[in-house]
């Protein structure tokens, strides 16, 4: 995949998130062995990376099921390498099941 290649389904799976369509970026966008990367493991992994398509919908359905999402926001994206990119993004977000909310 060439960098403009690369850029077009950074930008489209951005726009896709901005908008809340989230699951259309996995459908239309993810490869099947996608790599997802974590700032940290999340609980009940040993690992910060997600890999295959079907790991990140879990991902998706996992934070979904534990936050109540207030407000959310997204940087990016921002390209690292010849094949890869980052998303960061900004939620503020109630725990379900402690009640704590942060930023």
């Amino acid at each position: 995949m060439s960098n403009q290649d690369l850029m077009a389904v950074a930008n489209r799976l951005a726009e896709l998130c901005r908008s809340g369509q989230e699951a259309t970026g996995l459908s239309e966008l993810y490869d099947p062995e996608v790599v997802s990367v974590e700032a940290a493991a999340m609980p009940g992994q040993d690992s910060a990376e997600i890999r295959g398509v079907e790991g990140v919908r879990q991902k998706h359905a996992w934070w979904y099921g534990a936050f109540e999402v207030h407000d959310a926001g997204l940087q990016g994206p921002f390209p690292h390498g010849d094949d890869r990119f980052a998303l960061v993004f900004d939620f503020d977000a109630t725990n379900r099941a402690t009640g704590e909310r942060t930023r």
